[in-house]
């Protein structure tokens, strides 16, 4: 094996086991919220030390910040392959109910809402602000274009439809629905997207 393919190889596994650490700082993050998730408990969960641990992610603060950058790279990705021959509002539909399924699969924590602490930290992270700010222009210009066709209620302010919809995808309703009805996660999604995009009425 030459000394490139044996760099290669470690890169490799040194990414695997950061993507690992990911997937496992996210499930304890939505179990557990950010004051009470330790590294100890995300280095456990993957089966490394808590050294080891530290050769990827130098503190709690960069762990959590780049699992967020994660989802919100998964969000722009989910925007951009999304059919040309949709409709704005029917990307919109799209984008939620990707969100609520990854959110029912124990896979996006909302953490800025619930922690003042989070909220700060990723204010402060570049690599964070720059894909919110990305993903907050594609979806302003789908609400827009949902406006301008009709879609979506032309009276009401860009901001008011476009903040509403990020609720919907951190609406505690959720929860209560895959806990205590007998619903399933697809009738849960279905119900959900009905009542954001066409009320209660």
């Amino acid at each position: 094996m030459s000394i490139l393919s044996k760099f290669s190889f470690k890169d490799q596994a040194f990414k695997l086991r950061e993507n690992a650490i990911l997937d496992a700082a996210t499930v304890v993050l939505s179990s557990k919220g950010y004051d009470l998730m330790t590294m100890d408990d995300v280095a456990g969960a993957v089966g490394i030390s808590k050294p080891s641990l530290y050769k990827h992610f130098k503190s709690k603060d960069e762990l959590v910040g780049e699992a967020m950058i994660r989802l919100l790279d998964g969000a722009i990705e989910q925007v951009d392959a999304l059919s040309q021959q949709l409709s704005a509002r029917e990307k919109l539909e799209a984008l939620l109910e990707w969100a609520l399924r990854v959110r029912l699969g124990g896979g996006l924590p909302f953490l800025p809402s619930t922690s003042p602490h989070v909220r700060d930290m990723l204010m402060r992270n570049f690599k964070y602000m720059t894909r919110v700010l990305k993903l907050n222009r594609m979806l302003e210009q789908l609400v827009k274009q949902g406006q301008k066709d009709g879609q979506l209620d032309a009276s009401l302010p860009t901001d008011v439809i476009l903040f509403s919809y990020y609720a919907r995808t951190c609406d505690p309703a959720v929860e209560y629905l895959q806990k205590f009805s007998k619903m399933s996660d697809d009738d849960i999604v279905k119900h959900m997207i009905k009542v954001a995009f066409s009320g209660l009425r």
